[in-house]
């Protein structure tokens, strides 16, 4: 963390065109704890940093800008998804994860859906966040709560999960729709 610290110190310093010399004045911190807490040397208490970020004119937070910079991603290759068995998914439709991240702060999964076969029976979902789709290919009819919709490609729709929602006709197949749900923190998401 010390060599973060260290590092914005510095760059920032120079961004803002100042000698370690008017750095000090500026901070009340003297050039020799400067020295120290730009090559890493030393670590700063809380008040020091304050007083660091008030010289710079930028708020604390930007002397750890980076900390976390190692994030997660999931690259699903065409055709790669993992295939989710479903209600519905044996009267030919089809759900493929594309990605879904695990753990805290990780509340969106992502599906690709495909409807293959006309069915008189459709299966009714409902389950807590927010939900966008995307159409893609062909022609439905989808409910939400009692309205329906008819989307065609190009078309979304976002709902409220916790309202019924389904298919109601599918009127050009094939039907493929993305299917994207953002859980809330408390929400039993993904």
């Amino acid at each position: 963390m010390e060599r973060l610290i260290a590092a914005q110190v510095r760059h920032l310093r120079l961004a803002a065109g100042l000698t370690l010399a008017e750095m000090a004045a500026r901070s009340g911190i003297s050039k020799p704890m400067l020295s120290k807490i730009e090559n890493a040397v030393t670590s700063c208490s809380l008040t020091t940093l304050a007083r660091l970020a008030d010289a710079l004119d930028v708020p604390v937070t930007a002397l750890f800008r980076g900390a976390d910079d190692q994030r997660e991603a999931v690259f699903t290759p065409a055709g790669a998804g993992g295939r989710i068995v479903a209600r519905g998914t044996r009267v030919g439709h089809d759900y493929t994860l594309l990605g879904g991240l695990r753990g805290p702060h990780k509340r969106m999964e992502a599906h690709l859906v495909t409807l293959t076969e006309r069915s008189e029976t459709f299966p009714l979902f409902q389950h807590p966040g927010t939900e966008l789709l995307y159409m893609l290919e062909g022609e439905m009819v989808y409910s939400h709560s009692g309205a329906s919709y008819t989307m065609g490609p190009g078309d979304a729709l976002q709902l409220d999960g916790e309202g019924v929602h389904g298919p109601q006709e599918l009127i050009s197949l094939p039907i493929r729709f993305l299917s994207v749900v953002a859980y809330s923190a408390t929400d039993d998401g993904p």
